[in-house]
């Protein structure tokens, strides 16, 4: 049975658990285990830095058994994917490990970037030569998130999905996850 690591902001929810045995459930169903970032086992340190440390090396250590990593590529906290989800996609991805993930905001990167950090209607701005508040320019790729990304997925063979879950489940939705795990359940 090939594994997935499940990358995500999820483990930053109240329910943080709960989540973690919702996708691992639906990997089983699909005939895969999953590994939650909060399944490591971590030994206690005496200090918050040291614990830090600790889940750190827990989760590349799950990284490292997984076959397959499935990222949540959400937004979080911005107008971006969370940082160390981020990471560990690009950890997974050197060592080798088929990449896939997803986005619940259908929404692509460069509108993201404007409604935030952007001056006036985007449709006055040229094409190729779109910036922000401070003149500094905005990937106009069409692509999810940065273009390092989603590439990353594509050049490992990957798979990415989105789906435009309602505002109130943008972190719970699971239906581009299971669309995930359908097509990987029909790759050899």
């Amino acid at each position: 049975m090939k594994t997935i690591y499940l990358a995500g902001p999820e483990v930053f929810l109240p329910d943080a658990g709960e989540i973690g045995q919702r996708k691992k459930q639906l990997c089983r169903q699909y005939g895969f285990c999953g590994l939650f970032p909060i399944d490591s086992e971590i030994q206690m340190a005496d200090d918050h830095e040291n614990l830090g440390y600790a889940i750190s090396r827990g989760n590349e250590a799950l990284i490292a058994r997984a076959d397959i990593i499935i990222a949540n590529l959400t937004p979080f906290r911005g107008v971006s994917a969370d940082a160390g989800t981020v990471y560990e996609l690009g950890l997974a991805r050197g060592l080798g490990k088929f990449p896939a993930g997803y986005s619940n905001v259908q929404q692509d990167y460069l509108q993201r970037v404007w409604q935030a950090f952007g001056d006036g209607p985007l449709s006055a701005q040229s094409a190729g030569e779109i910036r922000d508040r401070q003149g500094l320019k905005i990937e106009e790729f069409g692509l999810q998130d940065n273009l390092m990304i989603e590439g990353g997925i594509r050049a490992g063979g990957g798979l990415f999905t989105t789906h435009d879950a309602r505002p109130e489940e943008i972190f719970t939705d699971l239906t581009a996850f299971e669309r995930l795990l359908q097509q990987l359940q029909s790759r050899p």
